[in-house]
């Protein structure tokens, strides 16, 4: 089992900026491939990053791909998505997860999920 926990949400300007951080703990973080998810209202959860179990493999959505960095910490059980440049249309709940294997863009590939961190971008 894996536990993971967002946090670092929050109301922002657009334009600004946010870090989420992923608290992971249980079995070895190290093991597992990140995903992170968001979810708006009224919408279907959406993949926005992957990393590989090493961080030597970064995947984006379109939407956030020059904007969002995806980085992780083995040694500290942390993951990562810091947010640049952000636009109104980036508010959601995110999610981090994580998977054996691979990074996924396929939600329903996922094990483990955090409770999620809200984040509003304000116009």
């Amino acid at each position: 089992q894996v536990q993971l926990a967002e946090s670092g949400g929050g109301l922002v300007q657009a334009g600004g900026s946010l870090r989420l951080s992923c608290a992971a703990s249980g079995r070895t973080f190290s093991w597992y491939a990140m995903g992170w998810f968001r979810q708006a209202p009224g919408k279907e959860r959406e993949f926005v990053s992957g990393l590989s179990w090493s961080g030597g493999v970064a995947s984006y959505a379109d939407s956030v791909k020059g904007r969002f960095t995806v980085s992780r910490d083995n040694a500290r059980n942390m993951g990562y998505l810091q947010m640049n440049s952000l636009k109104p249309e980036d508010t959601a709940v995110y999610y981090c997860a994580a998977k054996r294997g691979p990074a996924s863009a396929n939600s329903g590939d996922y094990e483990y999920w955090g409770q999620g961190t809200q984040v509003t971008v304000s116009s």
